[in-house]
């Protein structure tokens, strides 16, 4: 079933979606794109039903046919000082920010949003799996934050985060275990189970 290119025709909707809440490590991302009303493109869906090479090929071509995209992300210190609901709205908020057209209306996926933006807002539940701008924006956060958690593989080898990107897996929190955490672990999250006991 294709997804929706739009909620109310002939208005400027931004798709807002993010990825990395459920991490232990690194900032969380967002972004938010503009497409055409009369834009179609059946590979475009959700990004966690599309493989790693199938969004990377996919980034270019949202780039080339959106109105206007823009990423944003809150940073591990915003995200434990205020914590990850507040900073994926924050993540979001600096996206449609960042966008070079102004929306006349957000497409937020979920079902919760809050910012100080005076734009009217839809909540969508598994919104990703139903509006196209919505799925365009977490392909967009999503290539590049795992290219960003690739990257710093490179610096924090012991964790896993060139194919985990930081989520909770086997070999991140072994590498936790056996390396202690580092400055990008998140320190409000709980890193390892509780039966494991690590002085960190």
């Amino acid at each position: 079933m294709p997804l929706l290119p739009y909620l109310e025709a002939n208005r400027l909707e931004a798709g807002c979606d993010e990825v990395g809440r459920g991490c232990l490590a690194g900032p969380v991302v967002a972004a938010a794109v503009i497409l055409p009303n009369i834009y179609e493109n059946p590979w475009i869906n959700d990004s966690k039903k599309l493989s790693k090479t199938q969004r990377e090929e996919l980034v270019e071509e949202i780039k080339n046919a959106s109105i206007a995209w823009a990423l944003g992300e809150a940073s591990v210190a915003e995200i434990d000082q205020i914590n990850i609901l507040n900073a994926s709205f924050l993540a979001m908020k600096r996206a449609v920010l960042a966008l070079q057209t102004q929306p006349e209306h957000l497409l937020i996926d979920g079902n919760r949003w809050n910012s100080d933006l005076e734009l009217p807002f839809t909540c969508v539940i598994k919104g990703d799996g139903k509006f196209t701008s919505i799925a365009a924006a977490s392909i967009l956060a999503k290539v590049h934050r795992d290219q960003f958690m690739e990257n710093l593989a490179q610096e924090f080898p012991h964790y896993g985060w060139e194919s985990n990107a930081g989520y909770p897996t086997k070999v991140h929190r072994e590498g936790i275990i056996k390396h202690g955490k580092t400055p990008w672990h998140r320190n409000s999250f709980r890193l390892l189970p509780e039966q494991l006991k690590l002085d960190l």
